[in-house]
């Protein structure tokens, strides 16, 4: 297997992009955003768009994505973590190998400063994230706000 890292110094060519934007679009599941959000966390990340950056760790088994991990820079310290794990997600196939912990641990290891995530009560990855070391801190609330 090729663990690749990608930043705004080592960018996806194209087609890497829209492969990973696919990957995690189908095997995220039922958790899934819409490709177009996924594109632009990847925009974010890359530093295409003003941010803070970050980077994505993609696990590769002859030329076919086997995990992904996106971590975003919050540019924030102290009252929010500097880094946000924006998405994980191994496939389907290779579930329950421990591909995702490892992948998780190499993003910690890489990452500067706290983490912090998202995560639905019900999704089993919850129990990865405990035993790497998450808590549950808040209740997260939004405001979607409806465009006119």
């Amino acid at each position: 297997m090729t663990q690749t890292l990608f930043n705004e110094y080592n960018k996806p060519s194209a087609g890497e992009r829209k492969a990973m934007t696919d990957f995690l679009h189908a095997h995220l599941e039922e958790f899934r955003d819409s490709k177009e959000d996924i594109d632009c966390a990847m925009a974010y990340i890359l530093r295409e768009i003003p941010s803070p950056g970050g980077f994505i760790l993609r696990l590769t088994e002859d030329q076919a994505i086997v995990c992904v991990v996106m971590i975003a820079k919050t540019g924030m310290k102290g009252f929010v973590p500097e880094n946000l794990v924006v998405y994980l997600a191994t496939h389907r196939e290779y579930r329950g190998r421990g591909i995702g912990r490892k992948m998780m641990q190499l993003a910690m290891d890489a990452a500067e400063g706290n983490l912090a995530l998202h995560v639905e009560p019900h999704n089993p990855a919850r129990k990865l994230y405990e035993d790497l070391g998450f808590t549950n801190k808040y209740l997260e609330m939004r405001c979607i706000r409806r465009e006119n």
